[in-house]
C-alpha cells in the first residue's frame, strides 16, 4: 500500500510519564494503521530530548505530533482520537529509590496516621460523644454511665468497618472491583492538575507547536 492512501490514526493520552530523555511518538500514545511499514516509522519518529537541567515538563501540541509524522511519511494522512496537548514528564529513576524515598513513605503513613486519628478525636469532641453515650444509656437502663460499655465498644467497631467498607480496601486488597473513593479524587484531582499545566504552558508560549 502506498503512503498516498494511508491513514494513522492515533489516540493521544493527556498525561504521559517516561524514564528516558527521548520523546518518540509511540510514547504518547496508541497508533494504528493498515499499513505495518508505515506505521512503524510513525511511531519512531522522535519529537523531544529533555537536557539535563532543564524543565522534566514539556506540553507538546498533537499539531506538532502530526506536522512531524507527516514529514516521515510524505502522504500519510494522520487523525487524532485522543487529547490536543499531551503533558510529557521525564521521571528520574534513580532519584526515587534508597533510603531517602523510604523515610519519605514512612513520613507520609505518619502524617496520615495520625492526621486521621486527630481528626476523629476533634470530631467525637465537638459534638460531645461521651456525653451522647451517657445519657443514651441512662434513657435505656435507667441508671447514669459509669465508664466505658457495650456502647462504646459497638461504636468503635462499627466506626473500624465502616472506614474499611467506604476505603473499599483491607490491607492491600480490594473488597469490590469498583475504584475506592481516594482513587476517584486521585484521578480528578490528576486530570485537573493536567489541564492547568498545559493552559499555563499555552500561556507562557512554551508549549511545543507547529513551526
Amino acid at each position: 500500500m502506498s503512503t498516498n492512501s494511508a491513514t494513522i490514526y492515533l489516540k493521544a493520552e493527556q498525561n504521559v510519564e517516561l524514564q528516558t530523555p527521548d520523546v518518540f511518538v509511540k510514547d504518547l500514545g496508541k497508533l494504528t494503521c493498515s499499513d505495518p511499514q508505515i506505521l512503524a516509522k510513525a511511531r519512531a519518529v522522535r519529537l523531544w530530548q529533555f537536557k539535563p537541567g532543564e524543565s522534566k515538563r514539556q506540553v507538546i501540541s498533537i499539531l506538532r505530533v502530526i506536522q512531524e509524522i507527516e514529514k516521515a511519511c510524505p502522504g500519510a494522512s494522520v487523525e487524532n482520537l485522543g487529547e490536543a496537548d499531551v503533558l510529557v514528564e521525564w521521571i528520574d529513576v534513580d532519584r526515587h529509590k534508597g533510603f531517602v524515598q523510604w523515610c519519605k513513605l514512612f513520613f507520609v503513613a505518619l502524617i496520615s496516621f495520625f492526621g486521621t486519628a486527630f481528626t476523629i478525636m476533634a470530631f467525637h469532641n465537638d459534638i460531645g460523644i461521651n456525653e451522647v453515650f451517657s445519657k443514651i444509656y441512662e434513657m435505656v437502663t435507667g441508671a447514669p454511665g459509669d465508664g466505658y460499655g457495650i456502647l462504646e465498644l459497638s461504636y468503635s467497631a462499627g466506626l473500624a468497618v465502616g472506614i474499611i467498607v467506604f476505603f473499599n480496601h483491607i490491607g492491600g486488597r480490594r473488597i469490590t472491583k469498583d475504584p475506592t473513593p481516594i482513587e476517584v479524587e486521585m484521578r480528578v484531582y490528576e486530570k485537573d492538575v493536567n489541564q492547568a499545566l498545559i493552559a499555563t504552558a499555552d500561556r507562557e508560549g512554551k508549549e511545543i507547536d507547529v513551526s
